[in-house]
This record gives structure tokens, sequence and C-alpha cells, in this order.
């Protein structure tokens, strides 16, 4: 994905509202999205101090849920998905070693989608782990958008 369709899809993907039921939409969504597929995914979302919904798939592993640890961090952090942040960085020739950001606890690889609301810009941020980087980031955004369709 390019970074032009990444900042146009983090431009238009804003909630009025989000609320836990909410976020237990949007999961269930995700999960009922994977599930058709069979595919092996971890299923996170959570503010900066809370989980709000998680759920491992089968065929995923702890793995999966360290990666989505990472990723949500890292879209958390710098308020974007996290793989608009890395399509940023990498425009500026930069990555998250030049912030001071350990590996460790930060990855820009795609799958975290931040959550934003009109009012109070970015709450939380949805993360699917398990998938190749793209797939995992697309796969959060059309549950994002099939949620925001339903209103």
């Amino acid at each position: 994905m390019d970074l032009a369709t990444l900042e146009a899809d983090f431009a238009a993907l804003v909630f009025p509202v989000f609320t836990e039921e909410t976020a237990l939409h949007l999961g269930l969504t995700l999960v009922e999205m994977a599930r058709v597929q069979a595919l092996p995914i971890v299923v996170n979302i959570r503010t900066p101090d809370r989980t709000l919904f998680h759920a491992a798939l089968p065929g995923s592993a702890a793995i999966n849920d360290n990666w989505a640890r990472r990723k949500s961090n890292t879209a958390l952090l710098f308020q974007a998905p996290s793989l608009l942040v890395q399509k940023r960085l990498e425009a500026k020739g930069e990555d998250i070693a030049r912030h001071g950001l350990s590996p460790a606890d930060y990855a820009t690889n795609g799958g975290a989608v931040t959550i934003r609301t009109a009012a109070a810009g970015v709450v939380a941020c949805v993360t699917v782990s398990g998938l190749p980087q793209v797939e995992d980031h697309k796969l959060a955004v059309a549950a994002i958008r099939a949620v925001l369709a339903k209103g």
C-alpha cells in the first residue's frame, strides 16, 4: 500500500463516538470476518491503558499477541496506523530506533489501526496479527468500514 492511500484511509476512518459497546461490535465483526475465511489471527482492541477486546482464533500463536502489543504501542504513540507510521518513517529514511524506541516494545509492521473520533481524536487502536502485514492492515480497515457503515 502506498503512502497516499494510507493517508486517505486515515483521514476517512472517523467514528462519531467510540464506546466499550462499539469496541465489542468491532471485535466481533473482525472475529466473524476471520472465521468465515479460517484466518489464524489475534484481534486486540485497546486504549493506551485498557484492553477493550481480545480474541485469539484457531491457528494463531502467542507470538501474534506479542506482535499485536508492539504494533498497537506504535500506533498509539504516533497516533496513526502502524503501517502508515512505517511508510512515513521510510519516506524520511528513518525507523523507530531514530526515535529511541526499542523493537522489543514497538513495531511499525501493519495491522494496528487507530480508532479516532471527531471530538477526541485517537482514542483506541484495533490490531490484527497473524497474516502478512498488509493483509492484517486491510482486514482491520475493512472491519472499521463495516462498523461505520452500520452506524
